[in-house]
């Protein structure tokens, strides 16, 4: 989901990120750190640990199976997130919505981590609306009209992703209703309030 947001972000709207003076290569170079960081280390991550046996099933359908990759996901967003705040010198001056925004997904991540200790709350909930909540609120305090049909299609995405879950009966409509909260919470909030 970062990944998704930072693309749609960098490339649709960059002057609410402060990446609009920058080139299309820039650009790229920042997405594929993103990429990496957001995504392929957490998920070579999980499949060792799966691997080496502290995770019993890949889809992580147990309570017990969430928490470690969780916390171990929620420190590689941390570190991500405070190299772009304040390791990646010039663009965290130029462009510091970069690190709030990764700031306000890593917050995510890691409430999805202290609440799985005792409770499994939809993951994928809280991904695919932190998403649309972090389009809505650059949107309402941007302006950015251009975000408004990937908005709309995220929002069905949102409700197809949250039926299939209910579908598969991998949660129950409590831990569904409360990713969704969680994830448009902190998502929106961070972006009208801090960006």
């Amino acid at each position: 989901m970062p990944t998704l947001l930072f693309g749609i972000l960098l490339f649709g709207a960059p002057a609410a990120l402060g990446v609009d003076a920058f080139g299309a290569t820039f650009k790229w170079s920042l997405l594929v750190i993103i990429c990496i960081s957001t995504f392929f280390a957490p998920a070579l991550l999980i499949y060792f640990l799966y691997r080496a046996g502290y995770v019993q099933s890949m889809h992580m359908d147990e309570l017990a199976d969430r928490r470690v990759p969780y916390f171990l996901t929620a420190l590689l967003y941390t570190a991500t997130t405070l190299f772009f705040a304040f390791r990646f010198n010039l663009l965290s001056e130029i462009a510091p919505e970069i690190g709030i925004v990764l700031g306000s997904i890593t917050v995510s991540v890691t409430l999805v981590g202290l609440i799985s200790l005792f409770w499994k709350i939809s993951a994928h909930s809280v991904g695919i609306s932190g998403l649309v909540g972090a389009l809505l609120g650059i949107v309402i305090k941007f302006g950015e009209t251009d975000l408004l049909y990937p908005l709309l299609g995220f929002i069905v995405l949102a409700g197809l992703l949250t039926s299939a879950r209910l579908q598969l009966n991998a949660h129950t409509p409590s831990q569904i209703g409360v990713g969704v909260c969680l994830g448009l919470i902190v998502s929106l909030s961070t972006v009208l309030l801090l960006v």
